[in-house]
């Protein structure tokens, strides 16, 4: 990526997270860190882990994207070391921490990152491919934990109204996304951008500008579900196990207040806290967005208010810290390989 793009990104994210770091409370903060003790250790060293999930999920989909254009390419996986794509997953993530609206930030910058070692239309398509991937696994963690909902808790009448509804909602938002990998999705998003105001004139500019590469792209998007289930099913799952693993952030941070709470009630928590979360995608790092649904949540599983205060306080000085992270690894990606931007 281009110097000048690198720095534009790593700029605007800092800019972000210092506003962001002026909405906090330093002296709850601090007493929220002295209360969690060393579990706030494990819950940052976590999501180094979880973030090995990620990565993972993303080279699948770019080494068959190679694997299907055969060795013939010049472009090949071998150009993308898993380490070097960990770190751009990483500052990507950050990005949409910081960003309203989530995906506008960090997916240009990994298409930026990525397209050098692989070409811009497998680098779009593999990113494109990936965002999918990672709302289609959070369908199906909202759908499995409604499921595990009812079969683990007492469902009131209102409960039950409120499970119906997210039930209904992630099964056609799993249907839309089954037939997008079919038969491609990034020509269809351009064309409902088309319509949308403030954004039409580019995107009707843009489709005309780029139809074939779109076309292109939308033809690897249905290739990994059509020739590759092996790999479909292999992100998908790597996504969901990195849902429902970090859940464990959860009960690390609840270990400290109750020493009885179990692991389905976490991952409860964090099923409905995210979906309510995602609700109100246009905050930068969903603020307030996260701390009510983990209120609720919390809530409606009997616990205290405290609780859900608690959790959410260090829940969001771990995000604060791993976008800090996320921006100075675009620096040193900058140091070592802007020359061939």
């Amino acid at each position: 990526m281009k110097k000048k793009y690198q720095n534009g990104f790593f700029l605007f994210g800092i800019v972000v997270l210092v506003v962001m770091l002026t909405q906090l409370d330093f002296a709850q903060v601090w007493s929220g860190l002295q209360h969690a003790g060393y579990w706030f250790f494990a819950v940052v060293a976590l999501w180094g882990v979880l973030y090995i999930f990620n990565t993972a999920a993303w080279y699948l989909i770019i080494k068959s994207q190679q694997e299907k254009d055969g060795p013939a390419d010049e472009k090949s996986t071998a150009n993308v070391p898993f380490w070097w794509l960990y770190k751009v997953t990483i500052s990507g993530f950050a990005l949409n921490y910081a960003t309203p609206g989530g995906l506008m930030g960090g997916e240009p910058y990994r298409i930026m990152e990525l397209s050098p070692k692989i070409g811009a239309e497998r680098a779009s398509s593999s990113v494109i491919l990936y965002v999918m991937t990672h709302i289609f696994s959070h369908l199906w963690f909202w759908l499995l934990s409604a499921i595990l909902f009812v079969a683990t808790q007492h469902v009131s009448v209102f409960m039950m109204m409120v499970l119906a509804s997210v039930t209904a909602f992630c099964l056609a938002a799993i249907w839309f996304f089954l037939k997008g990998y079919r038969q491609g999705l990034a020509l269809r998003l351009m064309k409902i951008l088309r319509h949308i105001p403030g954004v039409k004139r580019w995107a009707r500019e843009f489709i005309e500008k780029h139809r074939t590469q779109l076309d292109t792209i939308d033809q690897q998007i249905a290739a990994l579900h059509n020739q590759n289930p092996r790999t479909f099913f292999g992100a998908v799952f790597l996504e969901l196990a990195c849902r429902f693993a970090s859940a464990l952030e959860i009960m690390f941070i609840l270990l400290v207040l109750m020493p009885e709470v179990n692991y389905i009630q976490c991952v409860l928590i964090l099923a409905f806290t995210s979906l309510f979360a995602n609700m109100l995608f246009f905050m930068p790092l969903q603020l307030g967005g996260r701390e009510g649904g983990f209120l609720m949540s919390v809530g409606g599983l009997g616990m205290t208010a405290s609780a859900g205060i608690f959790v959410a306080l260090i829940v969001r000085v771990r995000e604060l810290i791993w976008t800090a992270i996320g921006l100075l690894l675009i620096k040193m990606n900058k140091k070592k390989g802007h020359h061939k931007g």
